[in-house]
This record gives structure tokens, C-alpha cells and sequence, in this order.
């Protein structure tokens, strides 16, 4: 995780950014703090990279790289406000003692659009991570990938649309994706929890789970509720602050696999 320090809506990369809406890096500090304090009380183990001035958004750590079986793959961003977070990330895990760490060659943003299930990566594209990246992923890591379309602008990263709750099983928002992609998604995991309008909108997807336990925005409350019905903890938490920058529990929160 990365400390809010820098937070802040100075550009708009995504619809949820309005650069001319106030925003508060003390509620963002406040908000974080109480998400960092609820990883902690789950009993895992969260480290932190130092927030760098201008880089408002590296609060989003999720984006940053992926880690799977002790490999990195450090993200390569669209968007010039970002570019400079790669850096940074590579720095932190190079001297991490990680078996292999890289830069991507094409257009990748980590965790926001690659979910890894335990036996496959998830992995989107439409707005942010180019489809060539799904190739590299795979040859890089040796799992499959499933390519997945999105559609709605303001679900432009994977992990707005879609969250890995244990191997095999997810949720998901349907209607943030192309037919194909639906379809694909529906014969994957026909017994998906399926994620309502309002629960999607209030960021409900971008969640965390540990197989047990499902952190996730406090307003999902029905995406709560099928949750429970299904045997998981859902633990909500208030990160309004970072949805007016387009990210919430997961976008703050990259998981690392040794």
C-alpha cells in the first residue's frame, strides 16, 4: 500500500476525476489509515511504498505491478500523469529480494486489469491495458489468460468490475462488459454473485478478499448480503474520498505472492 500523502484531483484521466470538485488529503489520509488498520486486524501482513511528491494518484498501488509466484511485472501506464509510478515501483521491488522483476513492454496496469484466480489471470482491456499485454502476461507468468472486454467508461480498469473472492469463484458487474466477454464470464463461473447497479456504482467490486474475508466499500451493502449467503465476511470500509479519483479497496491495495 502507498500513504495517501499526495492525494489529490488535479487532471481527469477517468469520469470520475472533476478536477474542479474539492477534495481533502486529510479524509483520504483518515479513510486509508482505517483501511491499513482493517488488513492489519485480519492478521495480514502489509507493507508500504513511500509516496513521491506529484504523483498524486500512487495511492493506488494496485495498479503499480503484478506478483505472482515471487515474479514481478511492473506496469507500464497509459497516461502521462502516471508514467513516472513505474519507476518507482520497479525501485521498491528490485531491492524486495523478488526472483525476477521487469517492466512491461506494452501497456499494462497491473492489478487494475489483471486478477489472478489461482489457476488463471483475468485480464481486461478496452480503456487502459493494451490487448498485447495479455500475451506478455501469459508468456511472463505461464498461466492462461482470459481476455475480457470493457465497455462502460466508468469501469475502466478490471478491478472496478470485477473482484476474485477464492479460486474459482468471483463477482462481477455484467454490465460493464461486451456481450462476448459476458458470455465468456457466465460459462466460466456460472455461479457468480452478480453485482446490482447501485452496489457497482458505489465501487461494490472493487473489494479484497482473502477467501473468508471480503473487504469492500461500506455502501455496497447488497453486494453485503449475497456475500454472507455465501459463507464470506463482508467487512466494510468508507473510501469516498478515493472514489472521487476512481478507486477504492482494491485500486489501494496491490496483493503480493511470494
Amino acid at each position: 500500500m502507498c500513504r495517501p500523502t499526495y492525494f489529490d484531483v488535479t487532471y481527469s484521466i477517468n469520469p470520475w476525476m472533476h478536477p474542479d470538485r474539492p477534495t481533502s488529503t486529510q479524509t483520504a489520509l483518515s479513510q486509508w489509515k482505517l483501511l491499513f488498520e482493517t488488513f492489519a486486524a485480519l492478521g495480514h501482513d502489509v507493507h508500504l511504498i513511500e509516496p513521491e511528491p506529484g504523483l498524486p494518484d500512487m495511492v493506488f498501488a494496485a495498479n503499480g505491478a503484478i506478483v505472482i509466484d515471487n515474479k514481478v511485472l511492473v506496469a507500464r501506464f497509459r497516461h502521462p500523469q502516471r508514467v513516472d509510478e513505474s519507476e518507482a515501483f520497479q525501485a521498491w521491488f528490485t531491492t524486495g529480494g523478488w526472483s525476477t522483476v521487469r517492466q512491461a513492454e506494452f501497456i499494462n496496469e497491473g492489478e487494475g486489469d489483471f486478477l489472478f484466480t489461482g489457476h488463471e489471470i483475468l485480464a481486461g482491456s478496452g480503456f487502459r491495458s493494451d490487448l498485447r499485454a495479455h500475451e506478455e502476461v501469459a508468456e511472463f507468468f505461464g498461466y492462461p489468460v482470459v481476455s475480457l472486454e470493457l465497455v462502460d467508461p466508468r469501469f475502466y480498469h478490471l478491478d472496478t468490475a470485477l473482484a476474485v473472492l477464492d479460486v474459482g469463484e468471483i463477482m462481477y458487474n455484467p454490465r460493464a462488459f461486451s456481450q462476448r466477454s459476458r458470455a465468456e464470464l457466465a460459462e466460466r463461473f456460472p455461479d457468480a454473485i452478480l453485482a446490482g447497479e447501485a452496489d457497482a456504482a458505489a465501487f461494490g467490486l472493487n473489494a479484497l478478499s482473502d477467501g473468508v474475508n471480503v473487504v469492500l466499500p461500506q455502501a455496497a451493502t447488497g453486494l453485503a448480503a449475497q456475500l454472507r449467503e455465501r459463507g464470506y465476511q463482508p467487512v466494510g470500509v468508507e473510501l469516498t474520498e478515493m472514489l472521487k479519483s476512481g478507486g477504492s479497496v482494491k485500486c489501494c491495495t496491490l496483493e503480493l505472492r511470494r
